[in-house]
């Protein structure tokens, strides 16, 4: 079958709820292993018996990207009890701290706030290179990997009600290239997937910031409201899915990618196209 992961160990960071929930579902029915980790243990394990029901081994962790010790440990329980780790997937995000819904007036008067900036910088970036950091010495020590951060069409094309968010996934892009370059000849392939418009808590919370700004629109709720979005950005209009992500993930870690590397690929239905 196109995919086969079959008896590979994947490693999900933010794999609790939404899209890193179904990274993982799509890895595990590809036949991968899947270790969830996510800051929320409960939700991390509940992953993980969504796995092991696929009939695939799955292993619950916590974990916080943004501190060191607190991966390097994710990764050395990740070895103690599969023996080996084949795949990293970085999808642990934010997209602000928390108030920005509320901060409405001095977010349209283009006034950042120092603590949007900081979160988006220490948990999408800072924390994919903590991660990317622990796991490359024993994939370079194998000689084989797969590592897929998970960036955002909005890295590509900043938008002005959140710069923090867009520059840090545009960071996840060149470091994705910066590391592609570096391990390849160890034969470990780095790539990214930039998602389109997908309904998660974090949209949610957009859509809500959204009807905050716009009283007229407090008159259908928040999925509503991010219709409306997916209507004026998205060619194909509709909405992109977890599976639809998990798929294309599926796909860059198994070996009927082996020869794509150092890639930003698009799941958007046409919202950027270059």
């Amino acid at each position: 079958m196109m995919a086969d992961l079959t008896g590979r160990v994947a490693l999900v960071t933010g794999a609790g709820r939404g899209l890193g929930q179904g990274i993982a579902r799509a890895l595990a029915q590809q036949g991968a292993s899947v270790v969830a980790a996510d800051l929320n243990s409960r939700n991390a394990e509940r992953v993980a018996a969504e796995v092991n029901a696929l009939g695939q081994r799955g292993l619950g962790l916590f974990v916080d990207v943004t501190q060191r010790e607190s991966v390097e440990e994710m990764v050395a329980e990740t070895l103690a009890r599969f023996g080996q780790l084949d795949i990293l997937v970085n999808n642990a995000g934010v997209h602000s701290a928390p108030g920005w819904i509320e901060a409405i007036e001095g977010i349209e008067a283009g006034e950042d706030r120092d603590q949007d900036w900081d979160l988006a910088y220490r948990v999408n970036l800072r924390g994919v290179m903590f991660c990317t950091r622990a796991v490359s010495p024993h994939l370079q020590s194998r000689r084989y990997g797969k590592i897929i951060n998970i960036a955002s069409i909005a890295g590509r094309l900043g938008r002005p009600p959140f710069p923090h968010y867009s520059a840090s996934k545009a960071g996840v892009i060149n470091y994705t290239q910066a590391m592609a370059l570096r391990l390849a000849p160890d034969n470990i392939n780095v790539n990214a997937v930039c998602p389109g418009l997908l309904w998660t808590d974090m949209w949610e919370g957009i859509a809500r910031r959204l009807q905050a700004a716009d009283p007229n629109r407090n008159q259908v709720d928040a999925y509503e409201v991010f219709l409306e979005s997916v209507a004026q950005r998205i060619p194909l209009n509709r909405e992109q899915t977890p599976e639809d992500i998990g798929k294309m993930v599926a796909f860059l870690a198994s070996e009927d990618a082996r020869n794509i590397t150092g890639q930003a690929l698009h799941v958007d239905g046409g919202a950027i196209m270059l």
